[in-house]
């Protein structure tokens, strides 16, 4: 039986195109609703970004406790590379904003690129991210016009393999096996400029965090019909 005071784990597989917290919400005002409270605590132990897919933890009640630990877990991701061009964003948020060069690139040249980013590396996250500059998120300053300059930190790459390249559209696939704090859009930036060309993701899918599985979460559409399954404690009082 559940009881989601108490705490309970929800694995959602997060759409694209929609946020984190749109995504938290969603169960959110459902499993409320369902237990008979206001509004029952619940938080993500790792944002997605919106063009993301894949596996997003919730948590709920005092299981929020856990998300800290749970953002420690290595990730895998599977991401799609258009080479040859930029964005702002290093996604298909803002339209191409340059391109380079791409008569050069094979496959021999991007896997021996690829093998220099694993271990632990220097990495500036994307302007367009979550990280606070003096209180504000860098993408609310950069989308009022504003300079943001962000600083290297250590990331950790466990595994980078490719997995399709196609020399006509100059796309490349990857997997990634990663740290916390790992942004899967400045490190296609970093593989572009290493190709001396440019790169931005067209796709990138969560596919595990720790040892949930992108196959063990539930999507959006199929979730209330997953609530309405469970045994679960009634609750009495707000929480």
């Amino acid at each position: 039986m559940m009881n989601f005071t108490e705490g309970e784990f929800i694995y959602i597989n997060k759409p694209y195109r929609m946020s984190s917290f749109g995504a938290l919400a969603y169960v959110r005002t459902r499993v409320s609703r369902k237990i008979g409270v206001r509004r029952v605590k619940i938080g993500h132990a790792g944002t997605l970004d919106p063009l993301a897919t894949g596996v997003l933890i919730l948590c709920t009640g005092k299981k929020t406790k856990e998300i800290e630990r749970l953002q420690l877990d290595t990730k895998e991701y599977t991401a799609t590379l258009q080479l040859g061009a930029t964005t702002p964003s290093y996604d298909m948020e803002h339209e191409v904003n340059a391109t380079y060069a791409t008569e050069h690139i094979t496959s021999d040249l991007i896997q021996r690129v690829l093998a220099g980013f694993v271990g632990e590396i220097q990495q500036v996250p994307p302007s367009y991210s979550a990280v606070k500059i003096g209180g504000d998120r860098a993408y609310k300053l950069k989308r009022k016009g504003e300079t943001v300059e962000l600083k290297a930190k250590t990331v950790r790459i466990d595994e980078i393999e490719l997995t399709a390249f196609d020399p006509q559209t100059m796309q490349m696939s990857i997997r990634v096996v990663c740290g916390k704090g790992t942004y899967i859009r400045a490190l296609a930036r970093d593989i572009g400029r290493a190709l001396e060309s440019g790169a931005y993701l067209t796709a990138l899918c969560r596919t595990q965090v720790g040892d949930v599985r992108i196959e063990d979460c539930i999507t959006l559409d199929d979730f209330p019909q997953w609530l309405d399954q469970q045994e679960i404690e009634k609750e009495n009082k707000e929480n």
